[in-house]
């Protein structure tokens, strides 16, 4: 567990982040509303999740010819649908001022889909540029 909270600290602090504000109580605030804004949040949650985790995968393993894509796909795409899964089972047993609702799970696996396709596509590109440029000045 020790090896997880040194190679993946921002990862699991927003894990955590998540999980108190998923089961915090909301206070009662009059703020500015339109029709769906939770599920926008939920969205970018797990799409930021999903974003911080593969950010931290490509930190930790860029120094590695082969990267373990399978331990990636696993870790920043499947768990955080089954936390968001569990989290919205949690909230409809556990909570009485919270409701699980599966158009939340569908705005978070939305989100981790997204944040996975972004990492993948910009982040991954943004350590081969520097993996590039680092290896012609060493040369």
């Amino acid at each position: 567990m020790l090896y997880f909270i040194k190679k993946y600290p921002f990862s699991i602090t927003l894990v955590l982040t998540v999980l108190y504000l998923s089961f915090a109580k909301p206070p009662q605030v009059e703020i500015m509303y339109f029709p769906y804004m939770d599920k926008v949040v939920h969205f970018c949650m797990y799409a930021g999740i999903s974003g911080v985790l593969w950010l931290e995968f490509f930190l930790n393993y860029r120094k590695c010819e082969i990267l373990p894509v399978r331990h990636a796909l696993i870790g920043a795409v499947l768990c955080p649908i089954i936390f968001g899964g569990l989290i919205e089972i949690g909230q409809h047993y556990l909570t009485s001022y919270r409701g699980g609702e599966w158009l939340d799970l569908l705005a978070n696996t939305t989100g981790v889909i997204a944040g996975s396709l972004v990492s993948w596509i910009f982040v991954r590109k943004l350590f081969r540029r520097k993996e590039r440029a680092g290896g012609k000045r060493h040369r």
